[in-house]
């Protein structure tokens, strides 16, 4: 069973997620996490330099001897039922049009929609807030830069595709 920590907002594969404080989460990095703070760091510093689609890095810390932690913002999502078609509308064109800023500038995010054999609710890393849409978990995000040019076209037309999935389950409920 997975170490249980204070204030757990959520766990995922690899990674909790702590809140630190009202405007603070943790995302907390354990022995052998599978995972790269240094690389996730990077890319969400990346992502945050284009625009404020992804959410916004703050430092890396240690939460104790044995536990790295990449400090976030903490988010407050909504439930997007909550607002009219027109809103959910237009806040999915603005989503397009920011993912499509970060795709032009070498950023690909990877996991809008969960593979199916994995544990959460489908779009679990697309959050609405007072802002609109934002991304969490850069985790197996990736850089043109790093991957090369046919590996990140892939990955944008499968992000796309994923993309016009969420649209239709947000429009459609």
């Amino acid at each position: 069973m997975k170490k249980r920590y204070p204030r757990t907002l959520s766990s995922g594969a690899n990674n909790t997620v702590i809140a630190l404080s009202d405007a603070e989460a943790g995302k907390l990095f354990a022995g052998d996490t599978r995972s790269d703070i240094g690389s996730e760091a990077e890319k969400m510093r990346f992502a945050n330099g284009i625009n404020g689609l992804v959410v916004r890095f703050q430092r890396l810390d240690i939460l104790n001897e044995d536990t790295e932690m990449l400090v976030m913002e903490r988010l407050y999502p909504m439930d997007f039922r909550a607002y009219e078609f027109e809103k959910r509308e237009l806040w999915l064109d603005i989503f397009e049009d920011e993912l499509t800023a970060l795709h032009r500038a070498g950023f690909v995010h990877r996991d809008l929609r969960r593979p199916s054999d994995m544990p959460g609710e489908r779009f679990d890393n697309i959050f609405l807030t007072p802002t609109g849409f934002r991304l969490i978990d850069v985790g197996i995000s990736a850089l043109h830069s790093k991957v090369g040019e046919r590996l990140f076209k892939r990955f944008v037309e499968q992000e796309m595709a994923e993309l016009a999935l969420f649209k239709t389950f947000v429009l459609s409920r």
